[in-house]
């Protein structure tokens, strides 16, 4: 079922994309999209305020002997809170709208995005947290 709705999105997006059919113009709305979640995200805290800020250096206890699973524990996000639903409909609407130029970036360049997503579980699978950490 989830392989369906993938090739059904791809399909959609391809079938929807008049406007903007030049891989320029995919790539640059791809860039934008990504862009616009950023900044979003920013509006939650700025804004709004339902969500907060903390970055401040991960600290790993120095001579410690811990495995990979061990350091998780020490790495943060830095978010504090949770999305109000106003804040969560535009991130995820902002989101949407990087997945559609991700599938016609994909479509363009005659890539299955549901193949592509195969092949990076079975990586995650395979390498864990080696895998793009």
């Amino acid at each position: 079922m989830k392989d369906l709705l993938w090739d059904e999105f791809q399909e959609a997006v391809q079938q929807g994309l008049v406007r903007h059919r030049s891989v320029l113009d995919v790539v640059s709305k791809f860039q934008e999209a990504g862009v616009r979640i950023s900044r979003a995200l920013a509006k939650s805290v700025t804004v709004c305020g339902c969500v907060s800020i903390n970055a401040q250096k991960n600290e790993i206890p120095q001579g410690a002997n811990l495995s990979l699973q061990e350091i998780r524990s020490y790495m943060h996000d830095h978010l504090n809170g949770d999305l109000c639903p106003t804040c969560r409909e535009v991130i995820e609407e902002e989101v949407g709208r990087l997945l559609f130029y991700t599938a016609a970036l994909a479509n363009l360049l005659d890539i299955n995005v549901y193949d592509v997503l195969i092949k990076e579980n079975k990586k995650l699978a395979a390498l864990g947290v080696y895998h793009m950490s």
